[in-house]
């Protein structure tokens, strides 16, 4: 009676059975996007560093092999070294003040006063707008002419900027460009990494006696951790690979001021026909966007890698 009322469970085989069957499906539901993976980035990324060491015109079926020669050509070409530079420089302005910008929009939106709703939608309202419609319009806006900020500097009675015409505030301009284009998204991850901070927490905090900045930086700001390291590396990668702004307002001008990395494999591949430097070029700031997140990664986790 003990015994045949016990439940017996499946067998050891047909438990491993019914585990490697699950494995067979699970890598035929997961097999086409690994297959599109590849083709989309794995294989490109490969056939970018085979091109580093060749020497062709992307016409003639001919390829010359000619080794490190065209890491050797780029490191020793001074627009290369200006567009680096460049590339550094808007990274350290775009980074900051998009994370910046999206932190503080999240907290004030957090406080859920009258309207939030309608601002969070004013501030995402830029990720819908198409790039180059978006930088066509900044670009009437800041027309040293006739645009509309010079119109408003010189009816205060300040004098008009040069502003796209400009090496320095071209740069200024395409970056401001930029992290209106981005602040909206970013904004709205903070926004859901604070209201998903426990309210405990805070409660107790208040009942302390802590203010609205000691609960902050005590409580909310340790808890959002991850998501500014997700933040400041996706940012960064994005200020590396910004194109589309520049080639609109400025096509890397005036004097080289906004002549990023990109535009400099841009005009390698498609105005020279430099395949082998424009791959080098690639396969170089690859290397460099991957060293900067995983740093980034380290230094805003505490040295720890990403769970």
């Amino acid at each position: 009676m003990i015994a045949s009322s016990l439940t017996v469970g499946p067998s050891p085989r047909r438990r491993a059975h019914r585990g490697a069957g699950e494995g067979r499906a699970a890598w035929v539901l997961v097999l086409p996007d690994v297959l599109g993976l590849c083709l989309i980035y794995v294989g490109p990324i490969l056939f970018t560093i085979y091109l580093s060491f060749f020497s062709w015109n992307g016409i003639s079926p001919q390829r010359t092999f000619v080794g490190f020669d065209n890491y050797r050509y780029i490191f020793s070409d001074p627009v290369w070294m200006r567009s680096l530079g460049v590339s550094f420089a808007y990274l350290l302005m775009y980074v900051p003040l998009v994370t910046g910008g999206a932190l503080f929009l999240a907290v004030l939106l957090a406080q859920k006063l009258r309207g939030t709703a309608l601002f969070r939608t004013i501030f995402f309202l830029p990720m819908a707008v198409p790039v180059v419609v978006a930088a066509i319009v900044w670009q009437f806006i800041f027309q040293p002419s006739y645009g509309f900020v010079n119109f408003l500097l010189q009816s205060v009675g300040l004098p008009a900027q040069p502003w796209l015409s400009s090496p320095q505030q071209a740069l200024v301009v395409v970056v401001l460009v930029s992290a209106w284009k981005q602040v909206g998204y970013f904004m709205i991850i903070f926004l859901a990494a604070i209201l998903a901070v426990p309210k405990d927490y805070l409660e107790a905090a208040s009942l302390d006696g802590a203010g609205s900045f000691r609960r902050f930086w005590s409580i909310t700001w340790p808890t959002i951790r991850p998501t500014t390291a997700f933040v400041v590396v996706m940012t960064s990668i994005i200020a590396l690979q910004d194109f589309d702004q520049i080639f609109v307002l400025t096509k890397g001008g005036p004097d080289y001021g906004t002549y990023v990395q990109v535009y400099y494999i841009y005009e390698q591949m498609l105005r020279y026909l430099h395949m082998g430097p424009a791959s080098a070029a690639s396969v170089v700031l690859f290397l460099i966007i991957m060293v900067l997140s995983i740093a980034q990664i380290r230094l805003l986790r505490g040295g720890r890698d990403a769970d």
